[in-house]
């Protein structure tokens, strides 16, 4: 874990940007296409943690991304090269683009400053995306990792954002995977070797003193 002082550091408000991954109502919600998934999110805590994030990271004039998977009815331009996606397919919860599967989930707060960033093809939130464009022009250095799921969606994201230059920050109870002791393993034995990997304790407690330090 860094220390608060190296934490605060990183998660300067001006160049920080926090990430939902696939918090969308058909990944996490009630009527999860992955209820197991969903299960994990919510009896675990993590959803109430990112609702926390979130909250935090508006009251601290930090940009939210929201990264959500959807795809078209006709299935039109979907990867269908990997056992995942085409079981996806068969699910009896579509994330089809316009209906209430792909909506951020509740109690998550989509703010009017938030960006909403949908994909219809592949694996990960950045790749082939509008986030790391948009991510430079808000001149992000440090993007916060949360959101579902640890096995797939998550390292992508981390990956891919370290790959372009990022920093990553994962908040280690803020993203849920199944089972979830392969969560914990992927943290230590993955994660931890390319982001900088803490609490959302420690999270909320360097945001709130970055508000503090502006107001003061």
């Amino acid at each position: 874990m860094p220390s608060y002082e190296e934490l605060s550091e990183l998660l300067d408000p001006r160049t920080t940007v926090l990430l939902t991954v696939e918090c969308q109502e058909g990944v996490v919600g009630a009527d999860s296409a992955l209820p197991e998934l969903a299960a994990e999110a919510r009896s675990g805590g993590v959803l109430a943690r990112i609702v926390r994030l979130v909250a935090a990271a508006h009251e601290g004039g930090v940009q939210v991304v929201h990264a959500v998977a959807e795809r078209r009815p006709d299935g039109r331009g979907a990867n269908r090269n990997a056992r995942l996606l085409r079981a996806a397919a068969r699910l009896p919860v579509q994330q089809l683009t316009g209906t209430p599967a792909v909506r951020v989930a509740a109690p998550i707060e989509v703010a009017e400053e938030d960006l909403v960033v949908r994909r219809l093809h592949g694996l990960s939130p950045l790749q082939g995306t509008d986030v790391d464009p948009l991510l430079r022009n808000l001149g992000c250095r440090t993007l916060i990792v949360t959101g579902v799921s640890a096995n797939v969606a998550v390292p992508n994201a981390v990956f891919d954002a370290v790959n372009r230059g990022y920093t990553a920050v994962v908040p280690a109870d803020a993203i849920a995977g199944v089972p979830s002791d392969y969560t914990r393993a992927m943290i230590r034995h993955t994660l931890a070797l390319v982001a900088t990997v803490a609490t959302t304790d420690e999270v909320l407690a360097c945001l709130k003193r970055a508000r503090e330090v502006r107001r003061a």
